[in-house]
């Protein structure tokens, strides 16, 4: 049994929407929606709605000026400069603090049903906006909803929160808001900001003070693939989560590591993400007594990609798997309402690299377990 699992969602969350031209697509949370809904996995969960939040439950993130600027914006369309917003990533839209707060609303909501004990696990998939900063929009992101949530639930008495963000991009907003927080270690594992936006998340990022060693970063080379991702997941994450002793695991479950995404350059396949659910499912029974908070996030592959890889978690939640083939239904309501053809298969083809590429991603990849290890293990009492 893995105990109930709520999944929160409302259709006004698809408002959070910047264009048909943008890369955040709305789409990809209905159609895993719509996914989880054709193959059962909606029929051993409890759909949820999300909470109203007021501006201090934003608050204990953001800064009253942000939130001021950002519902200028969404009134008139326009923003003040010196937010993050204009044309490009993060261009402002009517409506825009209304559809960010929904979206807060919906992981606040999967962290109260935690709290209240009416769930072990909750999946928030429109949740994972891990960018925006107290004062800033960025990377797509106008309000950091997955700490909101944690913020909430150390007001409501959480003792020790650990979020583990396995995002292609660094978590770099809720490593910011809580690198001085030594109730919460937040970990992510992501493509090296050597390459690919924010250009942060490296090995020294560890905090300072009372917070030092409840940050974590393990930068990835391009082109690590599934079979040299898993084992450098293994390398670190359980470890440092077992140590650090939370009491609730949150996680960002962004998808945009897949091989065909076309915003970064890491090699996986949806097998690394049912494998990424079973170790994350296991620390959460191990460690938390099954509390688990789940987002989703980055995925830009946003139909072929995204749903697959989110029901995927959401199976192990409630104990099943995803079927060999996407059911009919699912297809055509990819095909009717989005223009999306495809294919059918669950689970990708294997990845493999030629061996003297793959000698040099290993070699990366090492040097990054080596580094993150050196600097945070002896914080926390486990042997390099």
């Amino acid at each position: 049994m893995t105990g109930a699992v709520s999944v929160v969602w409302d259709e006004g969350l698809l408002a959070y929407d910047f264009g048909p031209e943008h890369p955040l697509r709305p789409g990809r949370v209905a159609l895993t929606m719509a996914l989880a809904r054709d193959v059962g996995l909606l029929d051993r969960a409890e759909v949820i709605a999300p909470l109203a939040l007021s501006g201090a439950d934003l608050t204990r993130v953001h800064d009253l000026d942000y939130l001021a600027a950002v519902q200028a914006a969404s009134e008139s369309g326009r923003a003040a400069p010196g937010y993050g917003f204009g044309p490009g990533d993060n261009p402002p839209f009517p409506g825009m603090h209304q559809a960010a707060t929904l979206v807060c609303g919906a992981t606040v909501a999967a962290a109260a049903a935690i709290v209240a004990g009416d769930a072990l696990h909750a999946f928030s998939p429109a949740g994972g906006l891990h960018h925006a900063m107290p004062s800033l929009a960025s990377g797509f992101c106008v309000y950091n909803d997955p700490a909101v949530a944690i913020a909430w639930m150390l007001d409501q008495g959480v003792e020790r929160v650990a979020y583990v963000d396995v995002d292609v991009h660094h978590g770099d907003g809720v490593q910011e808001i809580f690198a001085d927080e030594p109730r919460v270690l937040t970990i992510s594992v992501h493509e090296s900001g050597r390459f690919l936006f924010p250009g942060t998340g490296f090995p020294n990022e560890i905090g300072d003070g009372a917070a030092k060693g409840t940050i974590a970063n393990l930068p990835l080379p391009p082109s690590t693939t599934d079979d040299l991702y898993l084992p450098a997941f293994d390398a670190v994450v359980p470890k440092l989560v077992r140590a650090f002793e939370p009491d609730v695991l949150v996680t960002q479950l962004g998808c945009d590591s897949h091989y065909t995404d076309p915003l970064a350059h890491l090699g996986l396949t949806t097998r690394a993400y049912a494998g990424l659910a079973e170790r994350l499912h296991d620390l959460a029974h191990t460690v938390t007594r099954g509390r688990w908070l789940a987002t989703g996030g980055g995925g830009y592959q946003w139909a072929s990609v995204a749903p697959r890889a989110w029901c995927s978690y959401l199976a192990e939640m409630v104990g099943s798997r995803l079927p060999e083939r996407l059911p009919d239904a699912f297809l055509a309501e990819a095909s009717e309402r989005f223009g999306a053809t495809l294919d059918p298969r669950t689970a990708d083809e294997v990845v493999a690299l030629r061996s003297e590429h793959r000698q040099r991603v290993e070699s990366e990849v090492a040097r990054a377990i080596d580094a993150l290890r050196g600097n945070l293990f002896p914080l926390h009492g486990l042997t390099v």
